[in-house]
């Protein structure tokens, strides 16, 4: 079993090492598909040596391809080192962190306390919790802000009484709708909130929403900003919106899964950000923690745990040391042991590390939008706030078919999206050993698909 082990911590390092070099993403050879997706369920067990075999054969050739520097494709990060070294540690433990007295659950406690100082939220013991990513936290935040607005839904649900209404920029997370259809707050009682010239969310129609809608009889409840968009990195005015949440009561929950580091380097940028109810970040993103691995800070630690919590309240000693189990604060029960990949990842990198790449990552975005305004075939379309630069090439009809094409030369991978109605490319910039000639290659990369095209 060692050597087994050993071969395939060998692999690992020889494919990081290797990934450079490689192409960043190529398409899989009909043969190799027909073993991914087609194998038939062995009658017999085969070795371990063999299957190691195979994975170096057919898995490891066809990468995502966030490993390598040039990957600027959504807001998928490289893998730290020190993750992919402690991943088969938490392996080999294999608990459940729902709770009990073990190193996962105690560890956990930490890593949350150290995200919550490195963004500056205000951090009360058991005000939060890893999560498989913003999704899941967005899902624990909203059950919360529905209980505190309807004390009795566990029981009643959400049958009679005026329908909860919710509001999101236009350019909020898909995450942010799901979870409000999932928890029955239905998508009718969604209210998209404009944006904008910089793609950031218009507080004075926020206001206009919200009055509007309590004149029509209906029970404003949530308003949830941005720290960081997909599409721009555009931050939202949060002190403002953070106003509006205090003048009528309002949940205010902040999706900074990708962008709420950026406070790191850019404070100002992120004023009222600690004022949030909640606050969902991914250290997945950003920090390079290997998947999957979210976090919700919350202000009030009793909000999720009254969400979903199955102990009665009268075992339950919220202003003492009894924080219960994880599993009271979230819809999962069996939890893996994600600290141990957080904690190697910000104990490698320490506070300062973790400064030094948001702030490398932000001048090279910031160095990109530079490189298209000066180009004369390039457009910026939006401020470059955090590590995303939103762009298009000209001419414009080619900009939906470029990513594609890009990816499949193999020397870059980007990502489009659809800003102000027409298609544009972004590049998120997540890795540490990204240069400028990474830039510039990407640039080249984009001329030539065109060309191509």
């Amino acid at each position: 079993m060692t050597e087994d082990f050993q071969k395939a911590a060998a692999l690992a390092a020889a494919y990081l090492d290797d990934v450079p070099y490689a192409p960043v993403w190529q398409p899989i050879t009909e043969w190799d598909r027909a073993w991914l997706t087609d194998q038939p369920l062995p009658a017999a067990g085969r070795p371990l040596d063999v299957l190691l075999d195979e994975v170096r054969d057919y898995v490891l050739p066809y990468p995502m391809g966030t490993g390598h520097p040039r990957f600027f494709g959504w807001v998928n990060s490289p893998p730290s080192r020190a993750g992919v070294a402690v991943a088969p540690l938490a392996a080999a433990l294999n608990p459940s962190t729902a709770g009990g007295e073990h190193s996962g659950v105690l560890l956990e406690r930490t890593v949350v306390r150290w995200l919550a100082e490195l963004v500056g939220f205000p951090h009360l013991p058991g005000g939060g919790i890893l999560t498989s990513g913003a999704s899941m936290a967005t899902i624990i935040a909203l059950s919360a802000a529905r209980r505190r607005a309807l004390p009795e839904v566990r029981e009643t649900g959400m049958y009679g009484g005026p329908p909860l209404t919710m509001y999101l920029s236009a350019e909020g997370h898909s995450c942010l709708r799901k979870a409000a259809e999932l928890l029955g707050l239905g998508s009718d009682h969604l209210r998209t909130v404009p944006v904008d010239a910089d793609h950031r969310m218009d507080v004075a129609e926020l206001r206009r929403l919200v009055a509007q809608d309590r004149e029509m009889g209906k029970r404003p409840f949530l308003v949830a900003a941005s720290a960081g968009t997909v599409n721009t990195g555009a931050v939202d005015p949060l002190d403002a919106i953070a106003g509006v949440a205090r003048e009528h009561g309002l949940w205010f929950h902040v999706d900074g899964a990708y962008g709420a580091l950026g406070t790191l380097v850019n404070p100002a940028a992120y004023a009222g950000m600690a004022e949030a109810d909640s606050l969902a970040l991914d250290p997945h993103k950003w920090l390079g923690v290997p998947v999957d691995c979210g976090c919700l800070l919350v202000r009030d630690p009793s909000a999720p745990r009254d969400a979903f919590s199955l102990v009665p309240p009268y075992l339950r000693d919220d202003d003492a040391d009894d924080l219960g189990w994880f599993s009271e604060y979230t819809p999962e029960q069996t939890r893996p042991f994600r600290a141990l990949r957080v904690w190697a990842t910000l104990a490698n990198l320490g506070r300062d590390g973790v400064t030094d790449l948001v702030t490398r990552t932000t001048r090279l975005a910031a160095r990109l939008g530079e490189m298209v305004v000066e180009s004369d075939d390039f457009e910026l379309l939006a401020p470059v706030t955090t590590s995303i630069a939103a762009f298009r090439y000209t001419p414009a009809e080619v900009n939906a078919a470029l990513p594609v094409a890009v990816q499949r030369r193999g020397r870059a991978f980007l990502t489009g999206t659809v800003l102000n109605g027409e298609p544009a490319l972004r590049a998120c910039i997540l890795h540490p050993d990204t240069t400028e000639t990474d830039l510039v290659v990407l640039l080249d990369e984009i001329r030539a698909a065109a060309k191509e095209l």
